[in-house]
């Protein structure tokens, strides 16, 4: 009896031991990761129906959670009446003893646009505390009234204290906005929004025209995206990805980086110029593995920073995949290494 016993626990043992590896995976497939550390346990939100959640104990083997939301909230359905819950660009960070996850909806190609957010006490699934609460629409764009594109937001915290949502997309580049201090609202005219990074170097428009005749639209023209603001030492990171996502093979994003002393800039690069005005150092570009990296988070663990980003893989038919990779400081500017091919970067799990 005890050898039947010891035999069915074994089994057991080794279904679960079985069950569990199928559930982890290396190499996931991720669009506009942001990364966050609750407890022992790293959590990975990015674009995706519902948006799409991860979880891993190792930075590296990756559990799919069910999505942050079943289905779309009311108020996306009215303000969008096509969108079928496909939130893009998340950005989660802790704040005010709560998780706040920022998040975009957005007609494709069209500044018909608006950032929303949702909290929650924990990212512990398991935990009976686990639920996200929406709070509805934060800021929005809307065509012939804003030249700017509500999408990709970051929270980030003035030191001050006071919060601050950086975002943008193409259009007049990437804006930065006062929050109210719950994180839930802006507390500022929207008509005057500064532009803290743009490709345009000559800019023939003021901020914050509205897109009527007389001010012509080029969206195509101003290919940034994705800003992410960290704060180290005295200086404030503004990490944003330039030219073209989401293509495959044909993709050819890369991400830049200006600092400034003060949260609303100017953002400036090793050579001293304005990221408003194009500059920006290049952190990382596309090479031979990787047709294009960009999209990128940045956190803090275990004592050391990292760089998280999604690169389109050269031998995965232009698949995206979530890439961590350490950031090196060197006299004060972020140094990361490119990540070597996918079957090296996997081979060791």
């Amino acid at each position: 009896m005890k050898k039947i016993l010891g035999i069915l626990l074994f089994s057991i043992m080794l279904i679960s031991s079985i069950t569990q590896a199928q559930e982890l995976k290396t190499g996931i497939s991720v669009h506009d990761p942001v990364m966050i550390k609750q407890d022992s346990v790293y959590y990975v939100f990015c674009t995706g129906r519902g948006i799409s959640m991860f979880s891993s104990t190792d930075m590296v083997h990756w559990k799919t959670e069910k999505p942050v939301f079943d289905t779309a909230p009311k108020w996306t359905i009215d303000e969008l009446p096509n969108f079928r819950n496909g939130e893009w660009a998340p950005d989660i960070s802790y704040y005010n003893g709560k998780y706040y996850l920022y998040y975009a909806i957005s007609a494709f190609g069209k500044n018909t646009s608006c950032i929303g957010v949702a909290t929650n006490t924990t990212l512990h699934t398991d935990d009976s505390a686990y639920k996200w609460v929406d709070h509805g629409k934060v800021i929005q764009s809307v065509p012939t009234k804003t030249n700017w594109n509500a999408i990709d937001p970051n929270l980030i915290i003035d030191k001050d204290g006071t919060p601050y949502l950086d975002f943008g997309s193409f259009w007049e580049g990437i804006k930065i906005v006062r929050l109210t201090k719950d994180g839930l609202r802006v507390d500022q005219p929207i008509t005057s929004l500064p532009t803290i990074a743009s490709r345009k170097k000559d800019q023939t428009t003021k901020d914050n025209m509205p897109a009527v005749a007389g001010n012509p639209i080029d969206a195509g023209g101003n290919a940034i995206e994705g800003p992410f603001i960290f704060r180290k030492g005295k200086y404030f990171y503004l990490f944003a990805s330039i030219d073209y996502c989401c293509k495959g093979p044909n993709s050819t994003y890369k991400m830049i980086v200006g600092r400034s002393k003060k949260l609303q800039g100017p953002y400036l690069d090793a050579a001293g110029t304005d990221m408003k005005y194009g500059g920006g150092n290049i952190v990382l570009a596309g090479d031979a593995n990787w047709y294009g990296v960009g999209h990128n988070a940045v956190g803090s663990f275990n004592g050391g920073d990292y760089l998280i980003f999604h690169g389109y893989d050269a031998s995965d038919r232009g698949r995206s995949k979530l890439i961590i990779e350490k950031i090196n400081w060197k006299k004060k500017w972020p140094s990361v290494a490119m990540p070597p091919p996918a079957k090296e970067l996997y081979s060791s799990f």
